[in-house]
């Protein structure tokens, strides 16, 4: 048997269909351990992340799933109690899926990562001081409680104690199922992504691939979830901002040594190591489609993994293979175009409308007037109205890719105009 903890060379074996690279972990990884946590093991190592960097780290529960498990989030960020103007919002959500397992243990090991290297690590000290950062290790952990290690295909643990797949319970654009009630684990994470401010940027973590989907899962055609028909050609459903989710995509897959190739799996090839999410397969009730569509957020879902509960000695590896993904990603929150709307007294706005030239959907500003529209690099208009009124302008801005362009708008109703300018 290969040990990827003892070996300092490259090493490949083949694990269920997934090519399992061995290698030693960084001395600032050393936390990385080979162990899966437990619901009770998870809460106790979160709350003591949070009790070691008070001042970095909190630890709040958004709600209960069915069988009473507290659903923790970890956040992190430089002033973590309190909320700093125009700091934009991101979050990740792992195990929605119970039996999916790698996301679960990556974003604990995230956690740590930031806070251990807060004080040593400039990358690390601009991401924390200038994002607010919100982790769920586990929206369902009854399913992971139930589900078994080594199974890399089976269906033990994927749905919640209800038998409610997680994953098709969300609102859907194109169903024609008006249901009225929700999983409990699905209602507390709708309501957690609506409180303000929204969310900007958002991945969810999944297993049974290796590809990095964007929206929009499901498309207008379709009468039925055909997911069980994985890797058939199906029909491409693209969003009004179908080329800035392909720049996040990529974002995640051209830092990932095996996504980026497209074929992680044996099963699958993906070009570039991305793909729409309907053009794969079709869900109604998705996650990222609702994210998108209802909120200011924009979501990808990322398959980490070809065997979804791979054996513990393989998360090192995992670890390894996604931690310059994982921040990659998590720094994309930090580019686009970011603003406020007040009127000429400097109160907020809540509720302007910011659009951009060539895409139809649009953001809205927050209970302070705050705004952040990501943008794929280059020149875009941008137009700031108030609804139900004629009050509105546009200007040209040049969106770069490391950094984002501030604006600020000033709104006169006496004069029903708005002053738009970058600052």
């Amino acid at each position: 048997m290969i040990s990827c903890n003892v070996i300092p060379i490259l090493v490949v074996a083949f694990v269920t269909s997934q090519a399992v690279q061995c290698a030693t972990v960084s001395s600032n990884d050393h936390f990385v351990q080979s162990q899966y946590h437990d619901h009770k093991e998870m809460t106790s190592l979160l709350k003591s992340l949070a009790d070691d960097y008070p001042d970095l780290a909190r630890v709040y529960s958004i709600g209960k799933s069915v069988e009473d498990r507290d659903l923790w989030v970890i956040q992190i960020s430089d002033n973590v109690t309190q909320r700093e103007l125009l700091e934009p919002k991101f979050k990740y959500v792992a195990n929605m899926h119970g039996n999916e397992a790698v996301g679960r243990e990556l974003l604990i090991n995230l956690a740590k990562y930031l806070l251990e290297n807060y004080k040593t690590d400039n990358r690390i000290k601009h991401l924390v001081d200038n994002t607010d950062i919100h982790m769920m290790p586990s929206m369902n952990p009854d399913g992971f409680a139930k589900a078994k290690e080594h199974d890399c295909n089976g269906l033990v643990g994927r749905r919640n104690a209800q038998g409610i797949d997680l994953n098709r319970d969300f609102p859907d654009q194109f169903s024609h199922d008006n249901k009225k009630t929700f999983a409990p684990e699905t209602e507390a994470v709708m309501k957690w992504i609506h409180r303000q401010p929204n969310f900007v940027l958002s991945a969810n973590l999944h297993g049974g691939a290796l590809v990095a989907n964007y929206p929009y899962d499901s498309g207008p055609e379709k009468d039925e979830d055909d997911s069980k028909n994985h890797g058939e050609t199906d029909t491409y459903s693209g969003s009004p901002d179908d080329g800035l989710f392909k720049s996040l995509a990529l974002t995640y897959s051209n830092h990932h040594p095996l996504m980026k190739t497209g074929h992680g799996c044996k099963d699958y090839f993906f070009k570039g190591g991305i793909v729409n999410g309907a053009a794969w397969y079709d869900v109604k009730g998705g996650m990222q489609d609702y994210n998108y569509l209802h909120t200011n957020c924009y979501e990808i879902t990322l398959e980490l993994s070809c065997c979804k509960y791979p054996g513990r000695r393989h998360l090192p590896t995992f670890w390894k293979r996604n931690k310059e993904s994982l921040l990659a990603f998590m720094e994309k929150v930090q580019t686009g175009i970011w603003g406020t709307v007040q009127d000429i007294e400097g109160k907020p706005i809540q509720g302007a409308v910011v659009t951009l030239y060539k895409s139809t959907h649009p953001v809205f500003t927050s209970d302070e007037g705050e705004f952040w529209r990501l943008a794929t690099p280059g020149k875009h208009f941008i137009t700031v109205y108030i609804p139900n009124t004629l009050i509105g302008t546009s200007i040209e801005v040049q969106v770069k890719d490391h950094f984002p362009v501030k604006v600020m708008a000033k709104v006169d109703f006496d004069k029903e105009k708005i002053e738009l300018k970058t600052v």
